[in-house]
């Protein structure tokens, strides 16, 4: 048994162009959620020139001229998804009616490097303390985890590039401003980033309702604590690459809790530890 996620529609604000539109969500169509949208091809190129961070990159089958290509170039390498769609998606997400084959979803925030997240506690002077999701899908979960991390005083919050949720308007809202404060990293490879990450020292522990109590599981040293998405909960992958499945103890009638409110309390299991094993002064 998994933790449970519930969703929430999304929405965005537009960024300074003329072409930026917000979407509708249709479920049926896989089309996303209300996000900040630049339809056209000179509005996107104009965008990353400025330096602008992309989330999502949505190309008509068969484009290929001479902007897509140097768009395609300017991606190459970041964290931005593409995905070459039917030009009947396009039309169903436009709503300038002139998408001319190319529509960009861009971030309303900006990512970090785990460099960033180490140097973090470095400067604190505590052992690395990171949140990954694996596929988090709802934005406000991913944001009140964001929100979360900041407070229990966590290094960073690590998010796969594909299948989930970024840092949308809605996400950096729900964060309460901790967006501003705690770096959010996107990562091609989830198991491969904690591969690295255990050459460096790092522990992980999975949520999952099986695992032992988190009360008998020994959270302190550089960790990470990883969390699942919906129903299926931490992927087989993952899972298998943790040190530890931790739970949290159950004393009510359900069983399950939301992704965010599972992650805050194992984030305060990792802490009270923490300040338990810390030597006096």
């Amino acid at each position: 048994m998994s933790y449970e996620i519930f969703g929430n529609e999304m929405t965005e604000l537009h960024p300074t162009s003329s072409t930026v539109r917000q979407a509708r969500q249709d479920e049926s169509e896989g089309v996303p959620a209300p996000s900040a949208l630049i339809e056209g091809k000179n509005a996107v190129l104009e965008a990353l020139r400025a330096g602008k961070t992309l989330d999502k990159l949505f190309i008509q089958d068969g484009m290929r001229d001479n902007t897509v290509s140097q768009i395609l170039a300017k991606v190459k390498g970041s964290s931005t998804v593409v995905s070459f769609v039917k030009k009947q998606r396009l039309d169903q997400m436009s709503e300038t009616g002139a998408h001319q084959g190319i529509i960009a979803q861009s971030a309303a925030g900006e990512y970090a490097t785990l460099e960033d997240a180490l140097l973090l506690a470095e400067k604190k002077k505590e052992p690395p303390f990171l949140i990954l999701l694996d596929e988090i899908e709802d934005p406000h979960n991913l944001g009140a985890i964001i929100r979360t991390a900041n407070v229990v005083g966590a290094h960073g919050v690590v998010i796969p590039r594909h299948r989930a949720a970024g840092l949308t308007a809605a996400a950096v809202k729900a964060s309460a401003g901790a967006v501003h404060f705690t770096p959010v990293i996107k990562v091609n490879n989830l198991k491969k980033t904690m591969d690295e990450l255990k050459k460096q020292g790092f522990w992980f522990a999975c949520a999952d309702m099986e695992g032992e109590s988190m009360y008998k599981t020994d959270l302190t040293g550089p960790m990470g604590l990883v969390v699942g998405n919906e129903g299926s909960g931490v992927s087989r992958l993952v899972k298998e690459a943790c040190d530890y499945v931790v739970s949290i103890p159950m004393f009510g009638d359900i069983s399950s809790l939301n992704a965010s409110v599972a992650a805050g309390i194992l984030s305060y299991e990792i802490r009270r530890q923490r300040m338990q094993k810390r030597p006096a002064n």
